[in-house]
């Protein structure tokens, strides 16, 4: 993490340093157009192209936390696994961790279908699929 907030700050100075020398060159060149002015503005492009760079990366990896934050609490709720003797807010029984990963493969499939406009399919993809997303062992998926 740490690099990646130095690879932001470094962007950003770079960025603040192009646009003064672009100020700077303005004012030396009493506002006429030179080739210092060219130069100047060209650098604080590639800076400017260089700091959103950086941001894009920094929310990049801030979005890859929330959600590696939000499946530990996912997880650690629907197994249970919270602080000891705090009860799950859902007040539904915990299940195990091998469980929620297989119903999570299973609505991932169904997503990647429904993305990819087979929409169609995705309603039959539950029985051929019916062995990779649903185990019969699991009380939970038998029929009421």
């Amino acid at each position: 993490m740490d690099n990646v907030v130095d690879s932001l700050n470094n962007a950003y100075q770079d960025f603040i340093a192009a646009a003064s020398t672009v100020l700077e060159a303005k004012e030396s060149a009493g506002a006429q157009k030179t080739t210092a002015t060219d130069v100047a503005l060209e650098n604080f492009k590639q800076k400017w192209e260089l700091f959103r760079v950086a941001c894009d990366q920094a929310e990049e990896f801030v979005e890859s936390l929330k959600q590696r934050i939000g499946s530990e609490c996912l997880v650690d709720e629907a197994t249970g696994a919270g602080k000891p003797g705090q009860a799950t807010m859902t007040g539904l029984p915990p299940i195990s961790a091998v469980r929620l990963e297989q119903m999570s493969k299973a609505v991932r499939w169904l997503v990647i279908e429904l993305q990819n406009g087979s929409g169609a399919t995705a309603a039959n993809s539950s029985q051929s699929h019916a062995s990779a997303p649903f185990d019969a062992r699991f009380s939970e998926d038998s029929a009421p």
